[in-house]
């Protein structure tokens, strides 16, 4: 880690962070960019895990956010036309979700949860937590007309509700 000690090093850190996105999407057709927040003290931890993490998948795992409230990015340089590497690239999410899960953070930061990070949501709430969001979506749609199929999976009719 560096810390400035001059205005100018101060500068220089911000540029290179500012220019973080824009050079890791250069290396590749297709950037994949997340987020898991942990508790600072995790911090160090998280990085670490996701280090290995891009090891054991043998993926490049570019790591930035902001570490003063703990919201990491990382950040997966690949190719989507590339199937079994993409594949890779999946599981390597599902196991920094779940490991950010572990050190008492969440699978997301400021991102949401979106389709892609729908079958994890499980890991943070529950199966109580799915079920009360499936009770409030369906008191304001209960024909599921608004966005079906995005985020639940019915598990009765296995289909996304």
């Amino acid at each position: 880690m560096n810390i400035a000690e001059t205005k100018e090093e101060a500068e220089s850190l911000t540029a290179a962070r500012r220019s973080a996105l824009s050079t890791i999407a250069r290396l590749r057709p297709t950037t994949f960019l997340e987020d898991a927040t942990v508790p600072r003290s995790q911090v160090a931890p998280m990085v670490k895990a996701i280090n290995k993490i891009a090891h054991k998948y043998n993926i490049q795992i570019c790591t930035f956010g902001h570490a003063g409230d703990g919201n990491l990015h990382p950040t997966v340089p690949t190719d989507i036309r590339n199937k079994e590497e993409f594949a890779k690239v999946q599981k390597a999410f599902g196991e920094i979700f779940e490991k950010a899960v572990e050190l008492g953070g969440t699978i997301t930061g400021e991102h949401g949860v979106g389709a892609m990070k729908a079958p994890y949501l499980k890991l943070k709430i529950g199966e109580k937590g799915i079920n009360a969001l499936k009770r409030i979506k369906q008191s304001f749609d209960p024909k599921n007309i608004m966005n079906p199929g995005k985020l639940f999976i019915d598990d009765d009719e296995s289909e996304r509700v």
